[in-house]
């Protein structure tokens, strides 16, 4: 699997910024993590990736820039259109929906910056949000969403035949959104994979797949083995994992528990929780402190089972009890990725986005050290995640493999 880190956790969105940020972020993380070479997940708000679309000149700046630092991109997020790192974000990262023009014209443009970047003989792939938040959501978004995910199969299959590079989109479950877990995006997509629809609303499976978050994955209590069976058995595949970790607190109810969770409480993000109750039903919260209880007028969860927050926790990072992350879910999910049909070519791309939103403790006190961070979240990925010891790891012109 090729590794890399996304770069949504920079807040640069033109190009000079981020080529910027390639030189004071990510060719210093290289260097920290020890690799010849480094993938790197490139975020490209929309402006941003329409731009490079137009102009082969700024694509060749971008490339001459990622060479200079001996990085690579085989893998792009999508999901944010823009303004990530606004003071607050919340539910505006959810726009526009797969049910609007701008997202699909977005997605393309992606698609074909990505397919000039790619190195030789690479696959790239496209990170996306689950069509929308919940609500409101129509059958006619629906029908919408359906035939822009049809037009996409269509364009990239154009594209491979045009450029010999094949780009793959992957569909990123969350909680709280349409399509909310994996057994959602399951469903959804192959339910129109089959004859029976008309071509402008067939979804080819070969060019549209699944994003695996393991955060997400987590928060939805979702057995991580079970959850990469049904996507292989409904004849899709993986196209790439998201390395990231949950905030997890086991019992509610321990000294300093709400405390302790209460201190990631902060007001750019959305962090979803959802509890696991004895019977195995899992309650849902759509903000942390929402699940809290903030007023009188909502209560929050009862706290009686085991929480997950949807708050990425640094890979290698161990919160201080009675909080844990969900690693282990993160271990589960990769091993069973790699034994699954194409698991191998499923891009392994570490998101831990959340850096700035830390608490003090933790917080990052500059540029250095969030390269020291990031660094060691690559070197936790590789040996926890790729490196077996039936399996080497070595690192070639393009990128480091398992």
């Amino acid at each position: 699997m090729l590794l890399s880190y996304c770069t949504n956790v920079h807040p640069s969105e033109d190009l000079d910024g981020v080529i910027d940020q390639l030189a004071r972020y990510s060719g210093p993380v290289r260097a920290a993590a020890g690799l010849d070479t480094l993938g790197v997940g490139l975020w490209l708000p929309a402006e941003l990736a329409h731009r490079l679309d137009a102009s082969a000149e700024d694509r060749e700046r971008l490339r001459t820039a990622l060479a200079e630092h001996r990085l690579q991109v085989h893998t792009l997020n999508a999901f944010p259109y823009g303004g990530f790192h606004r003071e607050v974000v919340k539910l505006a990262v959810y726009s526009p929906t797969w049910a609007e023009r701008a997202r699909l014209d977005y997605v393309l443009a992606c698609a074909r910056v990505l397919a000039d970047l790619l190195p030789d003989g690479a696959s790239g792939s496209i990170s996306t949000l689950p069509l929308a938040w919940r609500a409101p959501w129509t059958r006619a978004d629906d029908d919408e969403a359906t035939k822009a995910f049809a037009t996409v199969s269509a364009e990239l299959r154009e594209l491979e035949r045009r450029t010999g590079r094949t780009v793959r989109i992957a569909v990123e479950p969350e909680p709280g959104c349409v399509l909310d877990t994996v057994e959602d995006v399951v469903a959804w997509l192959a339910a129109r994979t089959g004859p029976e629809w008309p071509e402008d609303r067939r979804i080819d499976p070969e060019y549209v797949g699944v994003c695996l978050d393991t955060c997400h994955l987590a928060v939805s209590f979702a057995d991580p083995a079970g959850a990469v069976r049904r996507i292989t058995d409904a004849g899709l595949r993986v196209v790439k994992v998201q390395a990231s970790a949950a905030l997890e607190v086991a019992d509610l109810s321990a000294p300093g528990a709400r405390d302790a969770v209460g201190r990631f409480v902060e007001k750019r993000y959305l962090h979803q929780v959802r509890e696991l109750t004895g019977s195995g039903d899992v309650l849902a919260s759509d903000d942390l402190p929402v699940a809290l209880g903030d007023t009188d007028r909502r209560p929050g969860l009862p706290g009686e089972g085991p929480w997950r927050v949807h708050f990425h926790v640094p890979l290698h990072h161990e919160p201080a009890p009675p909080l844990t992350a969900t690693t282990q879910v993160l271990r589960d999910a990769v091993a069973a990725v790699r034994a699954a049909p194409h698991g191998s070519e499923a891009h392994l791309d570490v998101e831990t986005y959340t850096w700035s939103v830390l608490p003090p403790d933790v917080l990052p006190g500059g540029a250095d050290e969030l390269v020291t961070g990031i660094a060691a979240e690559l070197r936790w990925a590789r040996e926890n995640l790729l490196v077996r010891a039936d399996v080497t790891t070595t690192t070639s012109s393009e990128g480091t493999y398992a």
